[in-house]
């Protein structure tokens, strides 16, 4: 059974920054990516970012050039340094494969506010 544990969130004023960390145990194979989401109060989830096997990273347009994705291969876990984050990036964020399992961890909420 694969467990996502999402950590590192909290709460920041607009401006700041955030680092958060995905560790991912069990059986992992056959990986194409990997892939940060986020869900508000009230909306669906979305995806934020997401990196592939071979190094490529997307973002969606409102945290471009703001969040980095990375990870490390050898400890199984992906990152997202989150910078310059607005109050609209508040929302609980979670980690998953690409394309995303059915099953998703705990996520970690990141609340952006003055």
């Amino acid at each position: 059974q694969v467990q996502f544990v999402e950590s590192g969130g909290g709460l920041v004023q607009p401006g700041g920054s955030l680092r958060l960390s995905c560790a991912v145990s069990g059986n992992i194979f056959s990986i194409y990516g990997w892939g940060w989401f986020r869900q508000a109060p009230g909306k669906q989830r979305e995806s934020v970012a997401s990196i592939i096997k071979d190094g490529t990273t997307n973002y969606v347009d409102s945290v471009k050039g703001r969040f980095t994705i990375s990870r490390d291969a050898a400890k199984n876990t992906v990152y997202l340094q989150m910078d310059s984050l607005k109050p609209e990036d508040t929302a609980v964020y979670y980690c998953n494969f690409l394309p995303p399992r059915s099953y998703w961890g705990q996520g970690t909420q990141v609340t952006v506010s003055s």
